[in-house]
């Protein structure tokens, strides 16, 4: 599976990493955060909470795959308020996160940095337009990116004057494999 993602990726990703999904740090603080609308996503799309999940549902579904394929996109910013900056290359991460869901999605959970993204807006509560294409967010289901980075070997903060987004596709190895 990991060649498949990495080939799928094409050179697109600056960091990835194979970890177990027993080493993903659920924290109960930070879904609260989305019950309590932080980013303005909660009760809004089907990729963030309620929609996605409680955190234990999700952590069950999670970690029902022994493995998670984790990756990073960085982008250089003019400065660290460079706004526009960083909507491009969250932009550019949600299509490598697209991409990735279109080869592998239907049979392996890929979870984003923030929601899927593909309707803008969202058409919650409405049916999904595309339910064959959503993807969660990473921080939905209460895993702490910060934590994954180093479970993963990745850095999280790669200096000034950067953004570096996450995504990970769940799987389970080949019998016999790691």
């Amino acid at each position: 599976m990991k060649e498949i993602l990495v080939q799928a990726l094409g050179g697109r990703a600056f960091e990835y990493a194979v970890i177990p999904t027993s080493a993903l740090n659920f924290v109960e603080a930070l879904y609260k955060s989305c019950e309590a609308n932080l980013c303005g996503n909660y009760n809004r799309s089907w990729s963030c909470p309620p929609a996605s999940g409680t955190m234990e549902d999700q952590k069950r579904r999670i970690c029902a795959y022994q493995n998670a394929f984790v990756f990073t996109t960085k982008f250089d910013l003019e400065d660290s308020f460079d706004f526009e900056g960083m909507e491009k290359a969250k932009n550019i991460h949600d299509d490598t996160t697209r991409s990735i869901h279109d080869v592998v999605g239907r049979t392996n959970p890929v979870y984003g940095a923030g929601g899927c993204g593909v309707c803008k807006p969202c058409a919650y509560p409405e049916p999904c337009r595309f339910p064959e294409k959503l993807y969660s967010s990473i921080e939905s289901a209460g895993i702490n990116v910060t934590d994954l980075s180093r479970a993963a070997g990745i850095r999280y903060n790669n200096g000034p004057n950067t953004v570096t987004y996450f995504s990970m596709v769940l799987f389970n190895s080949p019998a016999g494999g790691p």
